[in-house]
């Protein structure tokens, strides 16, 4: 019966079919590597050589212009399709064909034709991405296709506006740069060292002055009616190549000496000479001024060295080149710097460890593996400040959420070295 029934129609339809669920799926398979593709992929497969990568920038480039025209394509292949079928059904078995072979379709384009091209598309993503792009940016140049992409992009960036909200392009955020090093490292992609290298940076933006510099507790001065040979010695014995010269107190620098330059005057027989006849200008920055900027302008003015100072205009301390590029390289040391490790002593006491309450916290956190909270200080002993409210004592215990801290020594009003413990379990619900 159905010989009977078959016509050269049908034979078209069955071709068609055919024709139309191959391109569903190959539409299918472009839309998942496609849009899991992110400019930086394609950039680097093109950079490699790939073939179809060039297609495949353009496509990332801008998402938006792919998308919508490629969803319309796949709806267009399956209910084509899909009417084809049914119309070939209820031609050859009737209403009861229709039925059966709808139900049949439903499986077979779920399967063949959605959930294994896509499936393959996310195992093998570059591979579909690159195979994929250079057909799909045929048929974006073809007329018809750009114009109803064209119109189809207006009328959904005017819903999105009416529903309130941005019609956009898809941003990668700090956040996701962060993870993506972290995933790349876990995968062996890239050294621990790259990885910290890539926080750093990042990091390296949100950073300011205040964050970096030497405290005003720790600045090493020289009064300007001092001589030459007393700041060359105490440039000597402290380490310091360059020192800032003092007038009234430490809010008035008149100016910046520096070793070399000294013991040039020294040899030439100035040493009894006073250093305010011989200082250079002094520098200045705000404490809130940002890391990056302070180091494009460290790079165009050619000063290492810049007194900070708060919004009252006191000086709040000192920053170098060196605390700039700390922030990206980590700790930098010579022989007249105390390390991390010396600063924190590296004791480890009855399961507790003792920190110089200069230690900045997020130094601390790194070294050894830490979760102290940071939250308006920067220093173990910031910390310890905010939890006194007040000025400690030897002696005087404070807890967080997940650490006991004991005050062990103290300078004056300044606290020089603070005992960490983690708290037992117990403790910590309490």
């Amino acid at each position: 019966m159905i010989g009977v029934l078959w016509s050269t129609g049908d034979t078209i339809l069955v071709v068609s079919v055919a024709i139309l669920l191959i391109l569903s799926g190959f539409f299918a398979m472009a839309e998942t590597a496609l849009t899991r593709t992110n400019k930086s992929r394609a950039r680097s497969l093109r950079d490699q050589g790939r073939r179809g990568a060039k297609a495949l920038v353009a496509l990332t480039e801008s998402p938006e212009r792919f998308l919508t025209p490629l969803l319309l394509l796949i709806l267009i292949c399956q209910l084509v399709s899909a009417t084809m079928v049914g119309v070939l059904a209820g031609h050859l078995f009737g209403a009861a064909g229709v039925f059966v072979a709808t139900a049949i379709e439903v499986i077979v384009i779920f399967v063949a034709f959605e959930a294994i091209p896509k499936n393959y598309a996310v195992q093998h993503q570059d591979e579909a991405a690159l195979v994929s792009a250079p057909v799909v940016g045929r048929f974006l140049r073809f007329a018809p296709v750009r114009l109803l992409s064209t119109v189809l992009l207006s009328v959904a960036d005017g819903v999105i506006r009416l529903l309130g909200g941005k019609a956009s392009r898809t941003r990668m955020t700090e956040s996701e740069i962060l993870a993506m090093a972290d995933v790349a490292h876990e995968d062996d992609a890239i050294a621990s060292e790259e990885r910290n290298f890539i926080h750093s940076v990042i990091e390296f933006g949100d950073t300011i002055v205040r964050e970096v510099m030497v405290p005003r507790i720790d600045i090493v001065d020289v009064a300007s009616g001092a001589t030459i040979r007393e700041a060359l010695d105490l440039a000597i014995d402290t380490g310091r190549s360059r020192i800032p010269v003092l007038g009234e107190s430490v809010d008035d620098v008149v100016g910046m000496v520096n070793l070399r330059h000294l013991a040039r005057l020294v040899a030439n027989d100035h040493g009894e000479e006073l250093v305010e006849a011989h200082m250079g200008e002094a520098f200045f920055v705000p404490e809130t001024k940002r890391v990056a900027a302070l180091l494009s302008q460290i790079r165009s003015s050619k000063v290492h060295l810049f007194v900070v100072v708060d919004e009252y205009g006191g000086t709040a301390g000192l920053v170098t080149l060196e605390d700039v590029l700390e922030e990206l390289v980590g700790e930098i040391t010579d022989e007249s710097d105390p390390s991390i490790a010396q600063l924190a002593e590296e004791q480890t006491i009855e399961g507790g460890i003792e920190l110089s309450g200069r230690l900045n916290i997020d130094d601390a956190n790194e070294e050894f593996g830490l979760a102290l909270e940071k939250d308006g200080w920067d220093t173990v002993g910031g910390l310890v400040l905010d939890l006194a409210g007040g000025v400690p004592r030897v002696g005087d215990v404070f807890a967080t959420r997940h650490y006991r801290l004991t005050v062990v020594r103290m300078e004056g009003r300044r606290i020089e070295t603070v005992l960490v413990e983690t708290l037992d379990d117990d403790e910590d619900d309490q």
